[in-house]
């Protein structure tokens, strides 16, 4: 019985009990990598579309609702402080932005439109992401809840505001 209860903890310790560690929410459809940072000038070919984390620009991007597409790489920098980020199809219509964006924190995150996503809205931090079915999925508030200056932003404390781009929302 003894040998029972400490074979119990040591899966439950080492997440094996439950097949997720604490770094890890159980978020349907959830892709996560581990990606290591550098920073690099120029442009940058990822893995991922859009990009979760690797090399990217030393100067991150001001947080907030933009109307065009982002620099990639600028992004990417911002997911290293713990900032989501909300891409979506160009073309959504424009009441189905403002739908998106009212469901969002006003900091730490940033939306955007994104060319060729392979799904209505796709949701990105730090080496983790999840395709969202529309605007109204209800993965989204998990992720944005677990990841925003989360457990697994690598420079906690890092602004989201001061870098590039308007609006410089934090």
């Amino acid at each position: 019985m003894l040998v029972l209860a400490a074979l119990v903890a040591v899966a439950v310790g080492t997440g094996a009990f439950l097949g997720r560690d604490r770094n890890t929410p159980d978020i349907d459809g959830l892709r996560t990598w581990r990606l290591e940072p550098s920073h690099v000038t120029g442009p940058v070919d990822h893995a991922q579309s859009p990009a979760v984390g690797g090399p990217h620009a030393p100067q991150w991007l001001n947080c907030g609702v933009y109307g065009a597409p982002v620099p990639e790489e600028n992004a990417v920098h911002s997911l290293e402080h713990g900032a989501v980020w909300v891409t979506y199809r160009p073309g959504l219509a424009s009441a189905d932005v403002s739908r998106l964006v009212a469901g969002l924190p006003d900091t730490f995150v940033i939306v955007s439109p994104y060319p060729g996503l392979r799904a209505p809205v796709v949701v990105s931090a730090w080496g983790a992401q999840v395709a969202l079915r529309g605007v109204d999925d209800e993965r989204l508030g998990e992720f944005v809840r677990f990841y925003r200056r989360g457990v697994t932003t690598l420079e906690p404390g890092g602004p989201c505001h001061g870098g590039t781009g308007a609006p410089g929302r934090e």
